[in-house]
């Protein structure tokens, strides 16, 4: 099971956060790359004292403990969102009510 779920992030090409637990960490913002075999291979940046590095790490399936991913986010501070009213006509819900004839 927990082979296709990587294999379709790693085809859908989605950020993830990825759980090593025989390394007992967490690694956040990660991009499955590339599945062979039992092997999984992960890319992402991490930053140090004003220093972007990338990373690719190769991982056993069998020492992936939990994987994550980002379902949305919302801007803070003083945004507003978009609300039904700012929506097309064409795209809006209708009511049931609306569409019953009296």
């Amino acid at each position: 099971m927990l082979h296709r779920k990587i294999y379709q992030l790693c085809c859908d090409g989605r950020e993830i956060c990825i759980f090593l637990r025989d390394q007992q960490r967490w690694i956040e913002r990660a991009r499955i790359i590339d599945i062979e075999g039992d092997l999984v291979t992960l890319r992402y940046e991490t930053e140090e004292e004003e220093e972007v590095c990338s990373w690719e790490e190769m991982v056993r399936l069998e020492s992936i403990g939990a994987v994550t991913q980002k379902l949305a986010s919302v801007p803070r501070g003083n945004v507003d969102p978009l609300v039904s009213d700012d929506c097309p006509e064409a795209e809006r819900i209708r009511n049931h009510n609306d569409s019953n004839p009296e």
